[in-house]
């Protein structure tokens, strides 16, 4: 008997969406290591020219524009993708998408971003059979992730399953999972051993992340940060920035035995883990990730839109803080240096799931039972944790 596949879809647009895809595909690996899951970006893999283009565009109105976006995803809050969007991905993606699945005979679909849902949707309404599982990845529903064609919902949060419900999508097809992280960030890793691995100091640690494209830091933000140097160890890690890397790099004032550079990294829970504050923008997976991780957490510059109910989420759950003046780092920079016992203790007994059924790993579990499910000739079983 063939092995079960699972075909995660996901685009570009930010690195949470496809991020999530991989780590749920890591974390049913782990569960059975006999699964077959392959992660695919549509537009890239389906249209290799205009993909790039069309991300290049979103990452620099991002960058530049980031009140358009916000108001762009406040206008279309509760609707649907229009029509000529609609017509846009028929003439782009549905007839390859379809030989994919041909080719490919996944027995299950997960969609871990809008466009792939509405083109797989479509897809289903033309008589594909195979169960569409929909993997909602922030802390706030927009209207395009709707689409009656979806089995499943898989949300990060009761008030995101609320929000669907007021969607009119059926309370039964609605599933509070979290949203789902790498194996790695399960569990923690021994912490005095870690900072050996990757040269370190014990001494109290911030780890402030540029978000997942590497948009640039707030430079007052960091000038104030440089300031604790002497005192405080700082990891700052630019993504997938590589001109911002090296500009850092080449700057005096970064040349510090207690500063660290990190450019891209597959090793970042390993840096929460050594890491006692994490200061970063309020990305859905980043979030996830520090939360599974029990590190406090610091917003900076957030975006309107999803990073705002991101960040909102996180703020009332106690277990982040926005930076809405220097007085919050200066405070933190207090806590850090005279309060360090307090700061540890606190992380060891922090809040990992705030809700029921939310562990880290748990997501990957549902997944995982709605295969069996739906497809019950499997011969494969679930290891165990």
């Amino acid at each position: 008997m063939r092995k079960k596949r699972v075909l995660l879809l996901s685009e570009g647009f930010g690195t949470g969406h496809t991020q999530a895809a991989y780590a749920l595909a890591a974390g049913m690996k782990r569960l059975d290591p006999n699964l077959q899951c392959r992660v695919i970006e549509l537009g890239n893999f389906l249209n290799p020219k205009m993909g790039p283009l069309i991300l290049s565009a979103y990452r620099k109105t991002v960058s530049s524009s980031p009140k358009l976006i916000g108001m762009l995803y406040r206008k279309q809050y509760n609707k649907s993708l229009n029509r000529l969007t609609k017509l846009a991905l028929h003439r782009l993606f549905y007839t390859q998408a379809a030989q994919v699945i041909k080719q490919l005979k996944p027995d299950l679909i997960v969609c871990t971003h809008p466009i792939p849902n509405a083109v797989i949707s479509r897809l289903k309404r033309q008589g594909i059979p195979v169960p569409l599982v929909t993997l909602i990845t922030d802390y706030d529903v927009h209207g395009t992730w709707v689409n009656k064609e979806v089995n499943q919902y898989l949300v990060s949060t009761t008030r995101v399953k609320n929000l669907l419900l007021r969607r009119n999508v059926p309370s039964s097809s609605i599933q509070v999972t979290g949203i789902p992280v790498h194996p790695n960030f399960w569990e923690r890793a021994d912490k005095e051993q870690l900072l050996q691995e990757l040269g370190l100091r014990r001494m109290p640690t911030v780890l402030i992340m540029s978000g997942g494209w590497g948009v640039s830091f707030n430079k007052e933000m960091i000038s104030l940060l440089i300031s604790w140097a002497d005192q405080i160890q700082l990891i700052l890690c630019t993504g997938s920035n590589e001109k911002l890397l090296h500009k850092m790099k080449s700057s005096p004032v970064l040349n510090h035995p207690n500063i660290h550079l990190l450019g891209y990294t597959k090793q970042i829970d390993k840096w929460m883990d050594v890491s006692d504050l994490l200061i970063t923008k309020p990305g859905g997976m980043t979030c996830t990730e520090g939360l599974a991780k029990g590190i406090p957490m610091l917003f900076y510059e957030v975006i309107p839109g999803q990073e705002e109910e991101n960040g909102q989420y996180f703020v009332e759950l106690g277990s982040a803080e926005m930076i809405h003046s220097p007085a919050v780092l200066d405070r933190w920079h207090h806590r850090l240096i005279h309060e360090y016992e307090s700061v540890e203790n606190s992380r060891l007994k922090s809040l990992v799931s705030p809700e029921p059924g939310s562990e880290p790993f748990y997501c990957a579990q549902q997944v995982y039972e709605l295969l069996r499910q739906w497809s019950p000739q499997t011969s494969s079983r679930s290891s165990r944790l």
